[in-house]
This record gives C-alpha cells, structure tokens and sequence, in this order.
C-alpha cells in the first residue's frame, strides 16, 4: 500500500486512509502508483503555499494547473496527458473524502485539459530500432563491433525485452507482466504466435489477443535457458526465493486459458486463472521443479527475482545516455515509442496491402473498397489492442485503416518493410531512422 509522510516526517492518517480504502486497494497496482504521486505533487503544492488540503480552493486548483504545465519558473513542466492524471488523482482523492470529511471539494469543477497527444508521438522506423537497441543496449559501438569498453551484464534480457515491445506493440506494463507459461508453444513453419493479454494485466483492465513474431519468441526462449537461467541458480544458490514476502508455490495448468492451484493454511485448495493474476500477484508465483524453486515471472533482476515494471525505465534511460555520450544526440527510444514504431510499421503494411489490392480498380471501386474495409476491419486499433478506433486514429496516426490480421501477417512475410520504411519515411519530421545509415 502506498502512504505520505508529511514535510515533519508524521502522516496524515486521513490522506492515507485514502490509500488503505477498499476504493483504492481495488484498483491496479499502476493506478495505485500514479495516485499516489498525483496526491503527492498536490499536498507539496499546497505546502509550498502554506496551505492544508482541507482548505483548498479552486483558485488554488487553477494555480496548481498553471504551475505543472504553463509557468516559466518550473523546469519540470507537463503535457496535458500527464496533468491529468494528477488531476484524476486529485478529484478521486476529494471525492472521497468529502463525505467522510466533511471538506469542500476544490477539483469538483475542474476539467482535464484538451490533450495534443499526436504532437508528442515520435517513431524509430526498424532500422533505427535496430540501431537504438545495438547501441544503447548490447553494447555496439558506432561500426557495430562490439565496444571493447562495454561492461553491460544483461544485453540478452534487455535487447529481448525491447524487441518484445516492438515487435508485439503491447505497453510496458503489459509485456513486463508476462509468466513463463503464457508464452506460446515454437511451433515449426509459423511465422506468428497468436497470444493473449490478460485482463488483470491490460490497460483498464482490458486484455486482448495479441500477435508475436518468431523471431521475438526465440529470443525470449533463448533469454529463458541463458541469462534467466543463470540468475536462478545464483538466486536458489544464495537462498532468495525464501525469503520473497507473500511467496505462493502453485502448480501450473496450461489448459483452458491457463490457471495456477496453490493450498492455503487451511488445506483448501485454490485455482486462480491467468486472466486474474495482476502484476503484483504474479510476481510472487513461484514453482517446484526438479532443480528448485523457480519463478513464474517471464523478466528477472540479475539477483533471479522478478523485475518491477518500473525498472525497465531505468534501462531505457541508461541506452540513452550511452547513445548520447557516443554522439548521437536526440537518437533515443522509450518504451512507449515502441509501441509507436510498432503502430507505423503495420500502418506501412496496411497501406502496400490496400495499394496492391487497389491496382486494378477505377476510382470509384477504389473509394467503395477503401470504405468496406475502413469499416470492417482496423488492423492496427487490433494489433495495439485499443477498445475504440478513434484512440488510435487520433493518437498515433490519423490515417490509420486495416485490413484482416491474418491476411496482412502473410503479406508481411518476406517483405522488405524496413527498406520500405526507410525510404517512405526519410524526410519525416517525426520518425527516426538509422542515423549512422543516413551518414553513410
């Protein structure tokens, strides 16, 4: 549970009570995370202005706006998507405690700001995400040879865990929170593995199917037999798995859907589906297996335990300021300009698809056809696992169409997309290619 201590270092136990309400402790360990910095940002505010929270107003509410995005004098200034969920913060806060309070309710009026968020999308096409990663993360230098100076420790896990980001578009959350046994069995002659997202895992509780290349499955499974190998049996070696708080060994079931059976101290026993399992719970499932007590968790710290979300930021922050030292300034990746890469990519597929299917008809055919499909099918909204297509539209790229999952997987194989991207998207303002090509 998350809890505030104030500026005297003593709690406010009306704020944290907040936090231990069953309002709260229902809701995503993410959600959980991002309230409490939002409450957090809001009462230092306040402090800073000698203000409590019980006697706020909206005025204040309207700095607190002025200040996180517009003012000058702040350094740490905000977008409008990042305001609002400070603001949402804010207003479930209030909202609760009004009543019990009996306080006026300050954010009661306010309104999240217009976001722009298609301003702020940026693309890596695939060659420049293959040269981000070799860099940043497997410690290439600028001929790409490995840098006899590179003292990286986990350029296996991480070069696959990017991958995974690219090449599957789920979010960060998302793909940290996958276990061992949701992967997909390597099946001999596919291209693609079709998986699914649990709801438990997904943005707003959303799972969805999701579709994973070859390619970013064996790298996972190699991941899985080398380096995550290693770091269990130096974690069984030093006695980890022992002492992991909350630690449940379950057996696995990998039949309908998948669910995990644990006995509790009563003797009764449990079954937990996948679907149900959210990041925090699945991070402390562990298995007994023939060499030890082995984690669940697909992504592992080097010290064998299962590796938070959030420190995978870390990673991405440290690629960059690698890339950066080495010369080549504003060439960097997050997480979630991943998933854009991921998005621009089957948007290029979708257009040659639509292109090739279009060569042949008038223009009249060719509007109708256009139409058919646009209503039918949305590709890239599925492939994102977005519930509305106007998310997609409106974030990512505004002529987002699609055509058939299936069909466009095949029009994929052995397509040469990254020269296509390359040259397509050259000039582009907004989408980074391989930078020591462009050189070159």
């Amino acid at each position: 549970m998350r809890f505030l201590l104030g500026p005297d270092g003593f709690p406010d136990l009306r704020v944290n009570a907040f936090f231990a309400s069953a309002k709260m402790r229902n809701r995503s360990e993410l959600t959980n995370r991002d309230y409490a910095r939002g409450v957090c940002l809001w009462l230092n505010f306040l402090n800073v202005h000698g203000r409590h929270w019980w006697e706020a107003c909206e005025d204040d509410v309207e700095e607190f706006q002025f200040w996180r995005m517009t003012d000058p004098a702040n350094a740490g200034r905000v977008q409008a998507t990042t305001f609002s969920k400070d603001l949402a913060a804010c207003k479930k806060f209030y909202k609760w405690a009004a009543t019990r309070y009996r306080v006026i309710d300050p954010f009661a009026d306010a309104e999240a700001p217009r976001a722009k968020r298609h301003a702020s999308v940026k693309w890596l096409d695939p060659a420049g995400f293959a040269r981000w990663r070799d860099l940043g993360l497997r410690g290439y230098d600028l001929t790409a040879a490995v840098d006899p100076a590179w003292k990286g420790r986990n350029e296996q896990r991480n070069a696959a865990f990017a991958d995974g980001l690219a090449g599957t578009g789920l979010r960060l959350s998302e793909w940290a929170s996958v276990i061992v046994p949701e992967l997909p069995q390597n099946t001999a002659g596919r291209a693609y593995f079709t998986c699914r997202l649990a709801d438990s895992c997904g943005k707003g509780g959303y799972g969805h199917k999701y579709w994973m290349p070859r390619n970013i499955l064996t790298a996972t499974l190699a991941y899985i037999e080398g380096a995550r190998a290693s770091a269990i049996r130096r974690a069984q070696a030093a006695g980890r798995y022992d002492t992991v708080p909350g630690r449940q060994i379950v057996a696995v079931d990998t039949t309908r859907g998948g669910s995990v059976r644990s006995t509790d101290r009563t003797g009764q026993a449990n079954r937990t589906a996948f679907n149900d399992l959210g990041p925090a719970a699945r991070r402390r499932l562990f298995v007994e297996t023939g060499h030890g007590i082995t984690p669940l968790s697909l992504w592992l710290n080097e010290d064998g335990l299962p590796r938070d979300a959030h420190g995978w930021h870390h990673t991405f922050t440290d690629a960059n300021e690698r890339i950066h030292a080495m010369g080549l300034g504003g060439f960097t990746c997050s997480p979630h300009m991943a998933r854009h890469s991921f998005a621009l990519r089957w948007y290029s597929i979708g257009k040659l698809a639509t292109a090739g299917r279009l060569h042949d008809l008038t223009e009249d055919e060719a509007r109708d056809f256009r139409e058919q499909f646009g209503d039918t099918w949305h590709l890239v909204q599925t492939m994102l696992g977005h519930r509305s297509v106007e998310t997609t539209k409106n974030v990512y790229l505004e002529p987002f169409r699609s055509l058939d999952v299936e069909l466009l997987l095949a029009h994929a194989e052995g397509f040469p997309i990254s020269k296509f991207m390359a040259e397509v998207f050259a000039s582009h303002p907004r989408v980074r290619t391989d930078p020591l090509a462009v050189n070159r």
